[in-house]
């Protein structure tokens, strides 16, 4: 009997399987989603097996007479479970099957795998029992947890009844959790560096949201921290969300998936339906830092400035580190001469200007610089709608009593964290400086409207995510952790149940918006994008199931009831020869 593998080509821009014979001396030794090396177009390329058959079943439709035979197993692979996981991806989110094979496969050819080191019953600790039930009755359920409390005895609670895979945002956090597990007994494979102990088998295996394809024998339940954080979400193409494909690998696989977070997702909150664990003390005693809402609406005296009478009180206590957090850089984002109110705009392309270092106009758009001077009246004096990061520490050393050099700008375009002076006690920049810097007593969101209102579906969600960021950083402040948050619209469910810790209230009313705009997780929604893209749109609005829009930035927004119906859509367009299509399932940041 000859056997045929499929394999995937290891090869960018090659989107198809090809059939191969398997030589009786690799019979027993190649298994579903082996690495392997076989002839292709006249050169030897790797490539990972997908499905193995025998001739005499027709599993190939090719004369197996004219096939051509696997040069070498080259090491282990994903697993056949994580194989099936990659069709079901590749078809939900549109993408090539190569990438998801790349993200379930070490780096390193593996050959032999460690023997297994399993040691949770000598571990005499104990963790949360309702997830441990959870876990043990194949039950899966959402956890929701305050960001001063770790999900430490959340992942202890699984790992006592098997085998467990955990998710999490990023590779620091994950060998943080590692060393923690390590010390209450655990064995643990920090992933991607430990493919092999994960894949031999140990307690725990963790990482970040690659970790999700991980090969993990005996797995019994996979837990994933921060679901609602967007670093969870693969950017490039195809967009998949480690979130959505743990439960699809929990349901193939028939264990318990957990999802944790302080601010559950819209998407994690209708899927958990009477499945929730919450605490018993969520407030701000036990879970949560001091939350402060601003209204900006009351404040006279400082109406038409960035800083507020409660900011310049904080900035006057230099006993505290404050971070203040603007998604603005420069000195100026938007400017309107003082004289006769017309904005300032670049001469030769009409974009706003904003203020360079060397004090000149400068053009973000045509990269043009010329003086400060009106082009309408000739005045020389500006003023300032919109101040950027580097026009507001200047303003913020003044408020604080400071020299300038004690501010500290941070942005996403800095130097990398060892070049930031983490002995500085004030700290302004983009959002960047919740992740570069390392300590805080306070956190102040100086213009949080800015994302609150930005023409999102998922704006709540972002902001959410971005306070949750904020009150981390501050928890581990010992003269009282804050996060000041200035808006003029302090009646925003979010911001309300932020500072009040009603979670649910506004978990059912964002539900509810969703639910009546047939947004996800209520529909489906992706973009579509790429030369020919007109072209797959006549397409598809010959099709009754979806809806096309087109976006202002030259994309298409592509709508449906379920995600099967717009998979399926897209899918029969981008089969077609020639077509190349940028597809960016449920997208981020319209």
């Amino acid at each position: 009997m000859s056997l045929v593998a499929r394999v995937v080509p290891d090869v960018t821009g090659v989107d198809k399987v090809f059939d191969y014979l398997i030589p009786s001396d690799l019979q027993n030794k190649i298994a579903i989603g082996d690495r392997v090396r076989v002839p292709l177009h006249g050169r030897n390329v790797p490539g990972w097996v997908m499905e193995i058959g025998s001739t005499e079943e027709s599993f190939t439709d090719v004369d197996p007479a004219k096939l051509r035979s696997v040069i070498k197993w080259l090491g282990f692979g994903a697993s056949a479970e994580v194989v099936a996981l990659a069709k079901w991806a590749s078809q939900r989110y549109c993408g090539r099957l190569r990438a998801f094979f790349v993200s379930a496969t070490s780096s390193k050819l593996v050959q032999t795998l460690p023997t297994s080191r399993y040691q949770r019953e000598q571990v005499k600790i104990s963790g949360d029992s309702e997830v441990a039930n959870a876990v043990r009755e194949k039950r899966s359920a959402l956890v929701r947890r305050g960001p001063l409390k770790s999900p430490v005895d959340v992942i202890v609670g699984a790992a006592l009844v098997g085998p467990v895979l955990v998710v999490i945002p990023t590779v620091v956090r994950a060998r943080l959790f590692a060393a923690a597990l390590k010390r209450h007994g655990f064995t643990v494979a920090v992933l991607p560096d430990e493919w092999d102990f994960a894949a031999g088998g140990v307690d725990v295996v963790i990482g970040s949201r690659a970790c999700v394809f991980a090969r993990t024998p005996h797995l019994s339940s996979i837990v994933v921290i921060d679901e609602h954080d967007d670093s969870l979400r693969e950017e490039r193409t195809p967009t998949w969300h480690a979130r959505d494909i743990a439960i699809q690998r929990a349901e193939q696989q028939q264990i318990s998936c957990i999802l944790v977070s302080a601010l559950p997702s819209i998407s994690a909150y209708e899927w958990a339906k009477g499945r929730l664990i919450t605490s018993h003390d969520p407030g701000p005693s036990s879970e949560w830092p001091q939350i402060e809402i601003v209204d900006r609406t009351l404040d006279d005296k400082w109406s038409n400035s960035l800083l507020s009478s409660e900011l310049i009180a904080e900035l006057r206590d230099h006993s505290r580190r404050i971070v203040a957090v603007l998604n603005t850089k420069g000195r100026a984002r938007l400017l309107a001469c003082a004289a006769c109110k017309s904005l300032a705009r670049c001469a030769s392309c009409d974009a706003a200007v904003h203020v360079a270092q060397d004090g000149k106009f400068s053009c973000s758009q045509c990269q043009q610089s010329r003086p400060q001077i009106c082009t309408k009246c000739s005045s020389t004096k500006f003023l300032t709608l919109k101040p950027g990061v580097s026009k507001l520490r200047e303003e913020f050393a003044q408020a604080a009593g400071r020299k300038l050099h004690e501010v500290v700008e941070v942005t996403g375009a800095s130097d990398d964290e060892s070049a930031i002076d983490q002995t500085k006690m004030l700290f302004i920049g983009t959002e960047a400086a919740l992740h570069r810097v390392h300590e805080a007593d306070t956190v102040v969101f100086l213009d949080i409207d800015q994302e609150l209102h930005a023409p999102r579906y998922r704006a709540s969600e972002i902001v959410g995510s971005l306070i949750v960021h904020a009150a981390r950083l501050v928890g581990r402040s010992d003269r009282g952790g804050k996060v000041m948050v200035q808006t003029h619209s302090a009646d925003t469910p979010v911001l309300q149940a932020l500072s009040t810790f009603d979670i649910e209230n506004y978990l059912q009313s964002a539900s509810q918006i969703r639910r009546t705009m047939q947004l996800p997780p209520f529909g489906a929604l992706a973009q579509i994008s790429g030369q020919q893209s007109d072209e797959v749109v006549q397409e598809l609005e010959k099709n009754v199931f979806v809806q096309v829009s087109a976006s202002s930035d030259g994309s298409y927004l592509v709508r449906a009831s379920d995600w099967d119906q717009l998979s399926e859509a897209l899918g029969e367009c981008g089969s077609k020869k020639g077509i190349k299509l940028k597809v960016q399932i449920d997208p981020a940041r319209v």
